[in-house]
Formats: structure tokens, C-alpha cells, sequence
């Protein structure tokens, strides 16, 4: 019986030119030579074929992000933290991505919603002389990569619209380097930097909008990842249905007279499942990996945490919310949890932590901690970073786990009085929702219609008034917000720009 199938196709050339042919090693030495292949080695490093054949954008973008070192924030397989096309799911669902491919505006908003910053341009809003100074600026750099979305017609090319990263650039031929994500179809390529230009200023039929060109770069620090949304879950639309849509309504009840009833408002009413939309970051490994030492970077990564955590619990925001979670009889103490401790949260995160060795998605039901102990090490300056270690067990034995905690010397009155190890303290509950509130996004409070709570309640949420790395942070996690509000509205094709805070 015959298998039918495609095996590659032979690369039209002219006009494009094989990178591993005779003339493309030439080009690529040449290009060397003249400074304009800095960025193809992080790119090639990660250089991965896109996985469905409609997943060129998220296959581009995914590439890219990796070649930044940007950290996701999300785990990707086992206890890896990676970008993968899989993950990049919240601006559209990856069935549909599967079925029709994705728009530039989409991958553009992606792209910010990962962490990255990104100036995008269509071919109508640019010129080919700006285009090639852009290219110029990232090839000459490790630090800035360039995707284009370009008709493959006006290669010669089998397929219409497609997306791949330029890898290099030489100058004198004017030749820029395609790295394509299609290598089942296509090698690397190299092209004619004005004939690209002509494919990329084409309508893609499926927006009537002309297609272009972003450039992808690290922020000047990334988010601390304390905090991430995890809009990969599945109550994502829904939970930001209310927190966006319902909860504006709901404060623009005539019983809201004062900060405790905002607030109360907002806490007694949000979802079941809001904590699984925005939670903390645990470093997690296997105690036979480092011993009893920690590595330089992650003493960095932990003092960065633990800073942020400490200027979240300076905010007057964090006291009132405090003050109502935990306060008597308060409609709201049911959303905190029912027992914080440190050690509690340690043993779970240990159970989590074993069931990702275990290759079981963070599922922690399998395994028992035995025991845990909380070890102090000096991280940098005079502060100390707390590891938590866990002995966890299933049938199949013991694994030794580490949990990496963020401390802070502010106590709450989630621990049980007279608790050992309340402080130091991990993220509680009181943490988190302070950091949701502050995330939320400004027209959240606009319907507040007594003028002086609203002008009390957008004081104590401003991010103008936080210090800069909690203000980094915070904006971050509200550009999510704002992100996919937008492709839930179907907006991003219109507007390209980071979302305003």
C-alpha cells in the first residue's frame, strides 16, 4: 500500500541563495567579517522547526524569546521553565492557531504579554530604508532580534504568509539571512533585503492588513517573577471577565462609601479559583544538585524576590487588605488560606516540587513529605536567603527536594500566634491579593462614584507612587491585563503598541 506524504522541497534559487551552499558559507563569512552576524549565534543556539504547520509565528517567537534569556515564569516539562510554542496560548487558542495560523498583531501580542520588548511595524507604516537599518541594528547586536512576516510567493516558494527570524546580513549585497522555522520544507535562506521587503508588503488576506516586520529585545530588567498571571489556565476567561467587565459594576454600587468597602467588595466577591490565575514563583530543585550551597544566580533571583515581597508589604495598600483578610468575622477571611505556615506551604511546594521530578505535571497527591527544615544562608548584603527542604515519599522511595523562599521580616496575622517560623515569611495570601489590586488595571475604579474614595483608592493603587522595582513589576503584570483584554476584543490588529499604564 503507498504512503502518501511530502519529504522538503527544493529551495527555489534565485532568488534565494542556501545558507549551506558554496555561495551562502561565503555570504555568511563575509557577513562575519563585517560585524552583521552578532545576533545569528544566540538564535542558531536555539534555532527550532515549528512543530504543526501553521505554528511559524509561535515557533519564531518562541525562538526568539529563548535567545533573550527572557524566563517565562511558567513551567514548560518537568521542572523547566521554557518557552515552547504550547505556552504561547493567551492571546489565541492553539486549536485555532492549528487550523488558521496566527495574525501579526497577535504574535506582536504575544510577544509583549511574554515579557519582551517590542516595536512593531507594518510594511504601509515603515519604509524599506528604516527596515534596513533595523535589520543592520540587530545583526550588529546579540540583544535585539528581528521576525518578518513575509508572503513566500515572492520567493518562489510553495505556501502564502509565514513567519521566521532573520538571522544575519550582509551588507554588501544586500542579502539578509532567513533562519526558517519550516526546515521540514525549507533550509536557511539567504534573500535580497528589498525583494523580503516586497514580500512583506503584502495584504494577509485573513486581516486585509499589510503584513511587517517587530523587533524583539529584553527589557532593561525583566520581570522579578514573584508574581505571574498564569493566563494559560482555563478559568482565564472568566476570572478576567469579572475582574475587568463585572467587578467596575459592582463598585459602582451606591454602598460603597469608603476604602474597607472597596476592598471588601473586591475580595468577598472575587472567583474560587483566583488563586490559580495569579500566583508566586517557587524555586524548586533535587537536593543532590548543589549540596548545601547556593549557586550565585540563584542568591541573585532570591534577592530580587524577597526585595519585591518587602516593598509589597511596605505599600499602605498591603495593610488595609491585611487588616480585612484577617480581621473578625470578615465576609472575606474564607478566601485566605486556611493555614499558611510556612512549614505547611513547604510541604506542599516539597510534594510539588517531587511530583515534577516525577515527570507528574506538579501533581503533589501521589507523595507525602516527611519532614522539612528551614536553612538561612547569607545571599548578599545583609540579607539571608531561606531554602526549605523537604524529604518526600511515594511508593517508589525518597527523594530529597529544595524550595528556594522569598523572606521578609513583616509578620501577619495569617500565622498562628506563637507559630515557629512566621519570619522570615514565604508570599501569604494577603501578599498575592495586594499584588492583584495593584495589577489591576486603572479603569477598574472608575465607576466609584463617591469622588473622594476614588481619589483614595487610585492613590493607594497607583504604580507612580511605587519604588521601581515593584513598579517593573506591577506594570508587567497589568501590561497582561491589558494584553489580552485587548485580543479578547479583538483589538490588537488596530493597535500594535505595548498596551498604556
Amino acid at each position: 500500500m503507498a504512503m502518501a506524504g511530502l519529504y522538503r522541497r527544493v529551495l527555489p534559487s534565485p532568488p534565494a541563495v542556501d545558507f549551506a551552499s558554496t555561495e551562502g558559507k561565503q555570504l555568511f563569512l563575509e557577513a562575519i567579517q563585517n560585524g552583521t552576524m552578532e545576533g545569528f549565534f544566540k538564535l542558531i543556539s536555539y534555532f527550532q522547526t515549528q512543530s504543526e504547520p501553521a505554528y511559524c509565528g509561535l515557533a519564531s517567537l518562541s525562538m526568539v524569546l529563548n535567545a533573550l534569556a527572557i524566563d517565562p515564569g511558567r513551567k514548560w516539562k518537568g521542572p523547566w521553565r521554557w518557552f515552547d510554542e504550547s505556552m504561547l496560548d493567551c492571546c489565541e487558542p492553539l486549536e485555532k492557531v492549528k487550523a488558521k495560523g496566527i495574525s501579526f498583531g497577535k504574535v506582536v501580542c504575544l510577544a509583549h504579554c511574554a515579557g519582551a520588548k517590542v516595536e512593531a511595524f507594518r510594511s504601509n507604516h515603515s519604509t524599506i530604508d528604516d527596515f534596513r537599518r533595523q535589520v543592520m541594528a540587530c545583526t550588529t547586536s546579540d540583544n535585539c532580534h528581528l521576525i518578518s512576516s513575509y508572503h513566500r510567493g515572492l520567493f518562489k516558494q510553495t505556501g502564502s504568509g509565514h513567519f521566521s527570524p532573520i538571522g544575519g546580513y550582509h551588507a554588501g549585497k544586500d542579502m539578509a539571512l532567513i533562519l526558517d522555522v519550516a526546515r521540514f520544507k525549507y533550509p536557511p535562506h539567504w534573500v535580497p533585503l528589498p525583494l523580503l521587503w516586497e514580500a512583506m508588503n503584502t495584504i494577509d488576506e485573513a486581516t486585509g492588513l499589510h503584513r511587517g516586520f517587530m523587533l524583539i529585545s529584553k527589557l532593561h530588567r525583566a520581570p522579578a517573577l514573584l508574581y505571574t498571571l498564569s493566563c494559560k489556565h482555563e478559568s482565564w476567561v472568566t476570572i478576567s471577565k469579572h475582574l475587568m467587565d463585572d467587578l467596575p459594576v459592582l463598585l459602582s454600587s451606591e454602598n460603597v462609601k469608603g476604602i474597607k468597602d472597596v476592598l471588601s467588595t473586591v475580595l468577598s466577591n472575587l472567583p474560587s479559583n483566583f488563586v490559580e490565575f495569579i500566583t508566586w514563583i517557587a524555586e524548586v530543585r533535587r537536593q543532590e544538585e548543589n549540596g548545601q550551597n547556593l549557586s550565585d544566580e540563584e542568591k541573585g533571583r532570591l534577592a530580587i524576590k524577597e526585595e519585591v515581597l518587602k516593598q509589597v508589604q511596605d505599600t499602605p495598600l498591603y495593610k488595609h487588605v491585611t487588616s480585612i483578610l484577617f480581621s473578625e468575622n470578615s465576609i472575606c477571611q474564607s478566601k485566605a488560606a486556611s493555614d499558611s505556615s510556612l512549614a505547611n506551604v513547604a510541604a506542599s511546594i516539597c510534594c510539588q516540587g517531587a511530583g515534577l521530578f516525577a515527570g507528574r505535571s506538579g501533581s503533589s497527591d501521589r507523595f507525602c513529605c516527611l519532614q522539612t527544615c528551614v536553612r538561612c544562608y547569607r545571599a548578599t548584603g545583609d540579607n539571608s536567603a531561606t531554602v526549605v527542604s523537604g524529604t518526600v515519599v511515594n511508593g517508589n522511595g525518597e527523594q530529597g527536594v529544595d524550595v528556594l523562599v522569598p523572606t521578609s521580616q513583616a509578620k501577619t496575622s495569617c500565622c498562628p500566634s506563637g507559630q515557629d517560623g512566621c519570619s522570615p515569611m514565604h508570599p501569604a495570601s494577603n501578599d498575592v491579593l495586594t499584588a492583584l489590586l495593584l495589577a489591576l488595571p486603572p479603569h477598574t475604579w472608575s465607576r466609584i462614584k463617591d469622588t473622594k474614595v476614588l481619589q483614595e483608592i487610585e492613590n493607594l493603587v497607583s504604580a507612580e507612587n511605587l519604588p521601581p522595582l515593584l513598579q517593573e513589576e506591577i506594570l508587567h503584570l497589568r501590561g497582561q491585563f491589558l494584553l489580552l483584554k485587548k485580543c479578547k476584543d479583538n483589538k490588537v490588529e488596530e493597535d500594535l503598541a505595548a498596551p498604556p499604564f
